[in-house]
């Protein structure tokens, strides 16, 4: 049995296509589990229940944590490390292993240009200093000998089928895509890496089943050489066949936007991923399983083809 915690989200379901080709015992769990193959087994559970959470876990060789949270530093503070160390419980008490699904929030901000396995910690934001919190407990588990687990960190992620959970789509291609001009924070000049989620599906189920990734981090595959703002969006532009309007939102701009749009307050402290290149390398996980990465023009062709009309 593998059990996919938070399934239901942009990772989690292709997670879900990809483990078929390791098991045929598949549980899906959270609030309002949904089927993405056949045979799956649902869990309906609050991950914030942690004795529940202990049932929702037992008999599974390996549980994969994918849950994400409303984008609100607020909740992260008080939900994610209740889940997580709830998740650690549960792993402890049933004897299975852990793969968590992460990002690189926690990197110190003057060495995005280039973010490896071993770049250093130094959460630049609040939310960063959230993520660090719990790789720490994942990390110290790992220690202690009390938890097998693996961290699966992810760059910002595109793909299609994620419009509405990819901050790529957001700005560039659904605004082009209704004849508006994309938006893009700080500069257009920088180069910005995404991770293809498909290819995070993929590269998360071969990890949790190869016993020798375990108690290391991984940096999932994406492409290197990532295009900057400016070459996005005229990316998107071509495939759409569209002009590639585009406008800029300053970290002024950004601050103001705050003060009347939620989610806009929220992101203030995340753009300094924007004002320099923020380059994620997957070269370890390359090297070890003979992947490559879904190239940005390929992901970009897939992304505008999902709603294309035939013919």
């Amino acid at each position: 049995m593998q059990t996919i915690l938070g399934a239901g989200g942009a990772i989690g379901n292709e997670l879900a296509k990809a483990l078929p080709a390791y098991t045929d015992a598949i549980r899906l769990v959270s609030r309002n589990p949904k089927k993405v193959n056949a045979d799956d087994e649902l869990f309906p559970c609050d991950l914030l229940d942690g004795v529940k959470l202990v049932e929702a876990v037992r008999g599974s060789e390996v549980v994969y944590l994918t849950a994400g949270l409303p984008y609100r530093l607020r909740i992260w503070r008080t939900q994610w490390p209740r889940i997580v160390q709830h998740v650690i419980s549960a792993c402890m008490q049933t004897n299975a292993r852990l793969v968590f699904f992460d990002n690189v929030y926690m990197i110190d901000a003057g060495h995005v240009g280039n973010i490896t396995e071993d770049s250093p910690i130094n959460p630049p934001s609040e939310k960063g200093k959230v993520r660090a919190e719990l790789d720490k407990m994942i990390l110290d588990g790992i220690r202690r000998g009390d938890l097998q687990a693996i961290i699966a960190r992810s760059a910002d992620y595109y793909g299609p089928g994620i419009a509405n959970t990819s901050v790529l789509l957001e700005l560039a291609y659904k605004n082009l895509k209704k004849g508006k001009a994309a938006n893009w924070f700080c500069s257009f000049d920088r180069k910005h890496s995404f991770t293809y989620v498909p290819d995070a599906g993929r590269a998360t189920a071969i990890l949790g089943n190869d016993a020798g990734a375990y108690n290391q981090v991984w940096n999932l595959p994406t492409a290197s050489n990532p295009m900057t703002g400016a070459q996005w969006i005229e990316a998107f532009a071509n495939e759409l066949k569209v002009k590639p309007k585009r406008q800029l939102a300053t970290p002024l701009i950004v601050r103001i936007m705050g003060l009347f749009n939620p989610t806009m307050k929220e992101f203030v402290e995340m753009l300094y991923q924007y004002d320099r290149d923020y380059i994620f390398t997957s070269t370890k996980f390359e090297n070890a399983y003979g992947f490559i990465p879904t190239a940005y023009t390929e992901g970009v062709r897939e992304v505008v083809g999902q709603f294309r009309t035939p013919g």
